[in-house]
């Protein structure tokens, strides 16, 4: 029987007769079936949000495919990079910071997971109280009109008990709460692995930009040379009165626009020293690293698999979904907080006056209950929060087929970069055969007397330019590469569950 109070039974001693043995019983299976219908939810199926999907990629030529492998960075042929990356996946700051936050998510879980269970605690305590004037509450009295009091009574009282309370998780608030943590945990993953990708990334195209600038500086350090070398021979001319002073001006000109194109390149190799130091975990003034040659790192043939396989590839594709199905629990644990919350209770122990007899039968007690709340009015508190609830789901699908069409339209990008990048190195390199042709024809001529030194050295700095634009057109290639491979999701397709 439910008393007003909402107790299901109480003594203050042990239940020692069969009666109570029944009464017992009959509240444990009330609580089981209680517990029994705690499997309801009023949270909806989630269901991945209808996206458009290609059968094929416009820019790839390639028939086979071949998406990525987990390293994919080797296949570029570089020890410096490898050692570079391994250097960043232990050390590397973000990716540290990643980690924290799986763990944190991981927290939160357990934190929703354990309203699912009952709580246990035990307390433990004795009291000691004094009656300084006896039985009464007056003192007596001498002849000699002195006062006494009596002997003082004390009182011991020890207790050590059990109490336990259990959540009725009747409409699935406490259920749904657990399930969006749990895909937050798992969208913790994803984002971890978004960044791992942006830092391996990050570290090829920050270390191949190194490399270029360097190429870069010594083409340029070699002009200025050349330049120079034509300034000397114009002057001689000038001299001899074979050459005019705007003749030399004009090259004087040449001259330092050559020299000016070298401060902005070892300012971009320093701050690309810097990046990588970075993203090694380490200070500039201890991180060293000797480029090596454009032409000694491999370009990898890449064969993007079928567009249907992208989204299981991406990372931040499924952390856009893992927020929908947190949204959408989200939902579910709103609607519950409408209905009413049940709690059961149980509380049992000893007590007695004396530690002696702490624990003799007559010292037990035992008492369960229930409560059972209500909200009546609070104006549209929570009618506002389920709306809210709804909003946010809507929004999140919003983001979710957005993500979906950047990642087609990424490795869309990513495809044309690199076939186009191709296609200009190859003009590029065409452009210092030719110049390098011109070159050597100069300087058989002028072996032969039939040129001067200013026309072999004008086809030399027509040669420099030519190895500029095809130091840069080779640079942008490989980073083309590189964003392919990021666009791809990089080089894994494993399953992430929360826990992993």
């Amino acid at each position: 029987m439910i008393t007003p109070a909402g107790t299901l039974y109480t003594s203050p001693v042990a239940p020692r007769t069969e009666t109570a043995r029944v009464s017992i019983a009959k509240i444990a299976a009330s609580a089981a079936l209680l517990a029994s219908l705690a499997a309801c939810s009023l949270a909806d199926d989630y269901l991945r949000p209808a996206t458009a999907i290609p059968e094929g990629w416009r820019n790839s030529v390639a028939a086979a495919s071949e998406w990525p492998s987990s390293e994919w960075w080797h296949r570029f042929g570089s020890s410096r990079l490898d050692r570079m990356m391994t250097d960043a996946e232990r050390a590397n700051f973000d990716l540290a910071a990643a980690i924290a936050r799986v763990r944190q998510a991981d927290a939160q879980l357990r934190i929703a997971g354990a309203t699912l269970l009952p709580s246990l605690g035990a307390s433990g305590g004795g009291t000691r109280t004094v009656s300084p004037w006896g039985d009464s509450t007056k003192p007596s009295w001498t002849s000699a009109g002195m006062a006494t009091a009596k002997s003082a009574n004390y009182a011991n009282s020890f207790n050590l008990g059990l109490a336990a309370s259990y959540e009725i998780d009747f409409w699935g608030k406490n259920r749904s709460a657990r399930d969006a943590a749990a895909a937050v945990a798992i969208q913790s993953r994803y984002d971890s692995r978004t960044v791992q990708l942006g830092v391996q990334t990050g570290l090829s195209t920050t270390y191949f930009d190194l490399v270029g600038q360097s190429e870069r500086l010594t083409v340029a350090r070699e002009s200025v040379a050349n330049a120079e070398s034509v300034l000397a021979a114009i002057r001689d001319r000038v001299e001899a009165g074979t050459a005019t002073a705007l003749d030399q001006a004009q090259q004087e000109s040449v001259v330092a626009a050559q020299r000016a194109t070298i401060p902005p390149l070892e300012q971009q190799i320093r701050q690309d020293s810097n990046a990588l130091a970075v993203l090694t975990a380490k200070s500039p003034e201890d991180f060293t690293v000797e480029p090596e040659k454009l032409a000694d790192i491999a370009l990898p043939v890449i064969r993007p698999g079928l567009p249907s396989s992208l989204l299981a590839r991406r990372p931040d594709v499924n952390s856009a979904e893992q927020q929908l199905i947190a949204a959408n629990a989200n939902i579910g644990a709103a609607r519950a907080a409408l209905y009413p919350d049940l709690s059961l209770t149980t509380n049992g122990g000893v007590e007695s006056i004396a530690l002696a007899t702490l624990f003799q039968p007559s010292g037990l007690f035992a008492s369960v209950g229930a409560s059972l709340t209500q909200v009546i009015f609070d104006n549209g508190r929570l009618e506002g929060q389920v709306e809210f609830a709804h909003a946010r789901y809507d929004e999140l699908v919003e983001d979710y087929k957005k993500a979906v069409l950047s990642a087609f339209s990424d490795v869309e990008n990513a495809l044309v970069a690199v076939q186009k990048t191709g296609e200009l190195e190859a003009a590029q390199r065409l452009n210092v055969a030719t110049s390098r042709a011109a070159f050597d024809i100069a300087e058989a001529r002028l072996a032969a007397g039939i040129v001067d030194i200013t026309t072999v050295l004008n086809t030399q700095r027509t040669l420099f330019s030519a190895e500029d634009q095809l130091v840069q057109a080779r640079l942008l290639h490989l980073q083309a590469v590189v964003g392919l491979y990021r666009a791809m999701g990089g080089g894994w397709d494993q399953p992430v569950a929360a826990g992993s």
